[in-house]
């Protein structure tokens, strides 16, 4: 998933059908707005930005779509309609959104959904190390070695996992924050330690909850919010 971009300069000529010359000396001269603020010349225009050459609308900024999903459990986490019980199928939107990293099938809670490329590839790289929160429950009682363990780091795959907060919650339940995503990870965790997980619950995904969403409900993301997740985003 993709946002195509382009330079303030090569935008206005070619919309603007000026030469590279008369480009660079409108904006320099502040003909040029973007999103109503004088443009720069080397400035790279997004998606959603909208552009203004002595008043004349050239670019309409592109309203994008954010969405925090409750997945059921069940549902795969793809938009392929030839994979059985798929997002799109569950969503029914009229607008095409793509969930922002995965649950397996077995697995339930937040999901962000969004048609904005540079969104989705800040958030779901890896390299970011993001939180998420997930509630889990198992097969039999925690025990205080168990609950160190997965704090401390696992060794699944052949790789330790990164440290992780740990709470117990209940006799079987524990809540944890990862800031990785390997396959299954928390089920491998919970096998390697002797546990089946009964069922996980995605919470949170960096500073986005799951609120009071049941299962099947989604509700848009609004910009306050949206602007607490870009601030962690940036950093």
């Amino acid at each position: 998933m993709k946002s195509l971009t382009s330079s303030l300069q090569y935008f206005v000529v070619q919309k603007g059908r000026l030469s590279n010359k008369e480009a660079i000396q409108a904006i320099l001269g502040g003909r040029v707005l973007v999103n109503n603020q004088k443009g720069q010349l080397r400035q790279v225009l997004q998606p959603e930005d909208e552009v203004r050459l002595d008043g004349q609308l050239l670019k309409a900024g592109q309203a994008f779509t954010y969405l925090a999903y409750y997945k059921p459990r069940g549902i795969e986490s793809t938009l392929n309609p030839e994979i059985e019980n798929n997002l799109t199928q569950a969503l029914n939107l009229n607008v095409r959104v793509f969930p922002v990293g995965r649950l397996d099938k077995e697995s339930e809670g937040l999901l962000l959904l969004t048609d904005d490329g540079q969104f989705y590839n800040r958030i779901s790289h890896a390299e970011t190390h993001q939180e998420k929160e997930y509630v889990v429950t198992v097969d039999k009682p925690l025990t205080a070695e168990a609950l160190a363990h997965l704090a401390a780091g696992v060794v699944i795959m052949g790789k330790m996992t990164r440290p992780a907060q740990v709470q117990k919650l209940g006799e079987k339940t524990f809540s944890i924050v990862l800031t990785q995503g390997l396959n299954r990870q928390i089920r491998r965790m919970c096998y390697k330690l002797g546990f089946e997980v009964e069922r996980l619950v995605r919470v949170r995904v960096v500073t986005v909850t799951i609120g009071d969403l049941s299962p099947g409900q989604w509700r848009p993301i609004p910009q306050a919010e949206l602007d607490s997740l870009n601030q962690c985003l940036v950093k």
